[in-house]
């Protein structure tokens, strides 16, 4: 796996070797990021914006955001395998300046872990078995993690038909093989 595009254009991200982590596929990140930059609904100001990786992984969505400018990258992951690729992939790129690594359980996240900033994009790729992320938008809705411009993406497998809470707006949805990934908001 690579980064696709910025400072860190073509660098090699390591990947857990284990089955419980699936990392998400270049082709895929690729296309995230298109729709992220040419999209009206969902606008992120990559020089300036904040990014909460949540379920984080080997860390590929996080570091590309990094790779494109953005100003820092909280990584919330509590797997010991997933954790140590991690630390080595922003260790090996030399961007730990603007990484923050919270190990802890996604369910269990408050302001205080992301110092109370405003982040401007969150990302949640949970196991595909996971069925609690309403408690976990609640959770963000709640504890005020996003803001009413905040653009939250969820990549779920595309048999799945969650039920999202009322407040979660989705303005799109693309499948890429076995892959949903659903663009929103939470509505304030």
């Amino acid at each position: 796996m690579r980064v696709i595009s910025g400072n860190l254009k073509g660098k090699i991200i390591q990947n857990p070797t284990d089955k419980k982590t699936r990392p998400l596929r270049d082709m895929v990140r690729e296309s995230i990021f298109n729709i992220l930059e040419h999209s009206k609904n969902q606008k992120i100001d990559f020089k300036k914006g904040v990014v909460l990786d949540l379920f984080s992984g080997s860390g590929s969505f996080g570091i590309e955001c990094l790779s494109r400018g953005v100003k820092k990258v909280y990584f919330i992951e509590n797997y010991k395998p997933s954790l140590k690729i991690l630390k080595k992939n922003l260790d090996d790129l030399k961007i730990n300046l603007n990484s923050v690594i919270i190990e802890k359980n996604v369910y269990e996240i408050s302001n205080e872990d992301v110092n109370d900033e405003k982040i401007d994009l969150i990302y949640l790729d949970p196991p595909f078995k996971d069925r609690n992320i309403n408690k976990l938008l609640e959770k963000i809705k709640n504890f005020k993690l996003a803001q009413s411009n905040t653009s939250i993406i969820i990549h779920r497998n595309k048999k799945y038909k969650d039920e999202f809470i009322k407040e979660f707006k989705i303005f799109r949805e693309q499948s890429y093989g076995i892959s949903k990934i659903i663009f929103g908001k939470i509505l304030f």
